[in-house]
């Protein structure tokens, strides 16, 4: 059985091995390693992030990132996903994402950013079924493995959160 649960240290090294997944694909992340827990920990929003679980094993993660430190972006958060390979297309992405946008908006938040690379096709469509828009492509905006690269920016409004306070 499926269980949704904060994400806390006890499950690190399995959402690390997750992580390190995605590192491996290339498709996934700029990072080309996975950091220490604290390092992890400190750039993440602690009411927002989740692990699902199955049989006693972590086959799944989502966490928020603050998109700034400025107070007029306090309601804007960068998401991150990731599952374990062996499990996906098995509806888990869905469930996380779905988890993690309802605890962004009673947390208050009013936009989540998702920044995913143009092969990263299975990305591209979890994010458009929860709602994400594609609002641009952020052309060679970095350098992974000595290769430019491009990603797609997609938002999401919370339908929550009122724009006209």
């Amino acid at each position: 059985m499926l269980q949704i649960k904060d994400l806390q240290q006890i499950h690190w090294e399995q959402v690390k091995e997750i992580y390190e997944e995605g590192i491996a694909t290339g498709i996934a992340t700029f990072q080309t390693e996975a950091p220490k827990w604290e390092e992890w920990d400190a750039g993440h929003i602690a009411d927002c992030r989740f692990v699902a679980i199955q049989d006693d094993k972590v086959v799944g993660w989502t966490a928020l990132s603050p998109f700034s430190s400025r107070a007029a972006y306090s309601g804007v958060a960068e998401v991150s996903i990731y599952v374990r390979t062996e499990y996906k297309g098995k509806g888990i992405g869905k469930l996380l994402l779905n988890t993690l946008i309802k605890a962004s908006e009673e947390s208050g938040f009013w936009t989540l950013q998702a920044s995913i690379f143009q092969e990263n096709i299975g990305s591209i469509h979890l994010h458009k079924q929860a709602g994400f828009t594609e609002v641009g492509v952020r052309e060679r905006i970095s350098k992974l493995n000595g290769r430019w690269r491009n990603v797609l920016l997609f938002e999401r409004r919370s339908s929550l959160q009122s724009l006209n306070e």
